[in-house]
C-alpha cells in the first residue's frame, strides 16, 4: 500500500461507511449478499455504510474477516485495508466539499438526536399528571 492509499481511507477523510463500502466492493460483494451473510438485515448494513449506525464488536469482527480487513482498518482507517482507487486525487476544492457535507451529516446526526429527545421528554410531560 502507498502512503496516498494509506491517506484515502484515513480517519479525518473517510468514515467508517466509507471504509466499510470500499472493503465491500473491493470483495466484489452486494449490500444483499453481505448482509445475508452476516445474519442482518439489508436496510442494517445500509445504515452502517450511510454512517447511521455501527454494527456491534461481534458483528463488526465477523464483517472484517468478511472483507479480509483488520477492524482498526474499518474504525479508524489504520492497520490492513484495501487500496484507494486508482484515479488521481480530488482537487483541494472537492475536498474541502466532501468534508463540509460530512460535517453537516454529523451535524444532522446530532441534531435528530436531540430532536429525539426533546420528544420524549414532551411525552412524559404528556403523560404525568401536573
Amino acid at each position: 500500500m502507498t502512503e496516498t492509499d494509506q491517506n484515502w481511507y484515513a480517519a479525518e477523510i473517510a468514515t467508517f461507511g466509507d471504509r466499510m463500502t470500499a472493503a465491500r466492493e473491493a470483495a466484489g460483494m452486494t449490500q444483499e449478499s453481505l448482509a445475508k451473510r452476516l445474519g442482518v438485515k439489508k436496510s442494517t448494513l445500509r445504515n452502517w455504510e450511510n454512517d447511521v449506525a455501527e454494527p456491534r464488536a461481534n458483528r463488526l469482527s465477523m464483517l472484517a474477516g468478511m472483507l479480509n480487513v483488520s477492524m482498526m482498518w474499518l474504525i479508524n482507517g489504520e492497520g490492513e485495508g484495501v487500496d484507494g482507487p486508482d484515479s488521481e486525487p480530488a482537487p483541494t476544492e472537492l475536498n474541502d466539499i466532501i468534508l463540509e457535507i460530512r460535517e453537516m451529516k454529523s451535524d444532522l446526526h446530532a441534531k435528530a438526536e436531540q430532536l429525539a429527545r426533546l420528544e420524549k421528554r414532551l411525552r412524559k410531560v404528556m403523560v404525568s399528571p401536573t
